[in-house]
């Protein structure tokens, strides 16, 4: 297709993302797609620089950082038929107006799942071995652990429960397999025959919380989901059970959580927090039987560019007139991330 023939494209979001989504190669193969300048990243659509090129984009490439698309967005890109989000969730981003217009919305979405599955599975097995605790005695002890003291450890028939078959919790059904695990799962949109295909037994939440030694969430951050292991909830995982959360730190009252780490009941592994950062003198940076990361489990550094190819080839299917692979619909949005 001639150059002049080729939709315009604009990039809307921290500039500090963009090598990384989208190093040379990718970039190059983008530039034969759109016309799209790489030296032009939106953070304001009001911006009057942004506004001959927002005024003639029909696509935006979009990412962390992004202005919400609202109204305004409209009214300065009037031409705009579709955003193509190399990022996750589109739920914060993407405003009713938007919807209203018809505008065609993708979403990385399936991409950014994996690291986040992998990073829970990499917990699930350490979690199983006990790392975290025997971590902690060798540096206090420097002494080999004894029999007694290894004695409930191992991953053989251990039982896992994965609450949600969102996109990263299929992925996470799919990496398990291999596993000798007991796999739960709870969803209140999947069928036990769907379940049993993805290698899971369907239980309702409170029996999968009672049966489970590691649970692993992955719910939507929803309002029917706000807060859904609440004190109740949580005191019905087993005593030295595990509780994994690389969701959204709404999923959990954290004040219940926290009473039950401090307690010693529970072990966690979280990613994700209520408050994101946690502040400065919670017990939670602290105690030995909780391993803390910094909202790292999703794309960072080299797999940011497996989102790029994504929105790239989501670009080529737009621009050849297919059907896109990662459309996100507005109808969806009641019931995931």
């Amino acid at each position: 297709m001639p150059s002049a023939q080729l939709p315009r494209a604009v990039f809307a979001m921290d500039p500090v993302h963009l090598p990384l989504l989208f190093p040379a190669p990718l970039m190059a193969r983008l530039q034969r797609t759109a016309r799209i300048d790489p030296a032009l990243v939106v953070r304001d659509f009001t911006d009057p620089a942004a506004a001959p090129a927002l005024a003639d984009a029909e696509v935006l490439i979009t990412g962390w950082g992004c202005p919400h698309l609202d109204t305004d967005t409209l009214a300065a890109a009037p031409r705009l038929r579709a955003v193509l989000h190399a990022a996750g969730s589109v739920r914060s981003l993407v405003g009713e107006a938007l919807w209203k217009h018809g505008t065609t919305v993708s979403s990385a979405v399936t991409g950014n799942a994996l690291p986040v599955a992998e990073y829970t599975l990499a917990m699930i097995l350490l979690a199983g071995k006990d790392a975290f605790t025997h971590r902690e005695r060798f540096r206090a002890t420097h002494a080999q652990p004894t029999p007694a003291e290894t004695a409930a450890i191992g991953n053989v028939g251990r039982r896992i429960g994965v609450i949600g078959a969102s996109r990263v919790g299929r992925r996470l059904l799919e990496l398990l397999r291999p596993y000798d695990f007991q796999v739960l799962l709870h969803d209140p949109y999947v069928a036990p025959a769907e379940a049993a295909a993805l290698g899971a037994e369907l239980l309702p939440l409170e029996d999968l919380l009672r049966r489970s030694d590691i649970v692993s969430l992955h719910a939507p951050d929803i309002p029917e989901t706000h807060h859904m292991l609440d004190r109740d909830r949580l005191a019905l995982i087993r005593d030295g059970g595990v509780l994994i959360n690389t969701s959204r730190g709404a999923l959990i009252d954290h004040r219940a959580l926290t009473d039950e780490l401090v307690s010693g009941r529970l072990h966690a592994v979280l990613d994700v927090t209520e408050p994101e950062p946690l502040p400065a003198d919670s017990p939670l940076y602290t105690l030995p039987n909780v391993f803390l990361t910094p909202h790292i489990a999703g794309s960072l550094g080299n797999e940011l560019e497996r989102l790029g190819q994504i929105v790239v080839e989501e670009l080529e299917r737009l621009v050849a007139g297919a059907a896109l692979a990662h459309e996100v619909r507005h109808a969806d949005l009641a019931r995931v991330a």
